[in-house]
């Protein structure tokens, strides 16, 4: 016959594992929040340096009218697209990255702005931000990856359906949208 302070002792056991695994949760969850936030940080500073970087290649390729607004446009959606959730903003990103391999696929057709330092300065700021941005994925996925395994798994699954805690999208590159990144722009005179 099981004792009434071995019952209790069962209760505060099970009681201090439930708030273990809510505790967990939260953890999780304010690691993925974090990461998200780290990778609107570093979205924000790319989607700050463009215009320099259209401003700059205007000075040299006037002509080029469609690819500017190409970029302009898809950087103004990149901004719009805000707290739309992962999916959005890394579809959003893709069309702006594409629209920028256009512009570098440009200058290449003008060697003094291949030359120009200003030019140089902040292709080499962009590729660094993008490096960051890579970095900055890797983690929230990783962060949105304990969560989700938490979410889905027994019992943790349980105290999660229990409090509201739920599966986070991860930041990735659609199939077709990273084969389109990966062509060459086509560049015509």
């Amino acid at each position: 016959m099981i004792t009434l302070s071995v019952l209790v002792g069962l209760i505060v056991a099970l009681a201090l594992y439930i708030i273990s695994l809510y505790n967990g949760l939260v953890d999780k969850r304010t690691r993925s929040e974090e990461a998200w936030s780290g990778i609107e940080v570093q979205l924000k500073r790319r989607h700050n340096l463009i215009p320099n970087l259209v401003e700059t290649v205007k000075g040299y390729a006037t002509h080029e009218q469609e690819t500017f607004e190409k970029v302009v446009n898809a950087r103004n959606s990149a901004v719009q697209v805000g707290q739309s959730g992962a999916a959005a903003t890394a579809q959003a990103e893709m069309a702006l990255s594409g629209a920028l391999r256009q512009l570098f696929a440009l200058a290449e057709a003008y060697p003094d702005l291949k030359a120009n330092t200003n030019f140089l300065d902040l292709q080499a700021q962009l590729k660094e931000l993008e490096d960051h941005i890579q970095m900055a994925r890797r983690f929230y996925n990783g962060s949105v990856r304990d969560l989700n395994i938490m979410v889905d798994s027994f019992p943790s699954n349980l105290v999660a359906q229990r409090f509201g805690f739920s599966k986070m999208e991860f930041f990735e590159l659609d199939e077709a949208e990273a084969a389109q990144v990966k062509q060459v722009p086509k560049v015509e005179f």
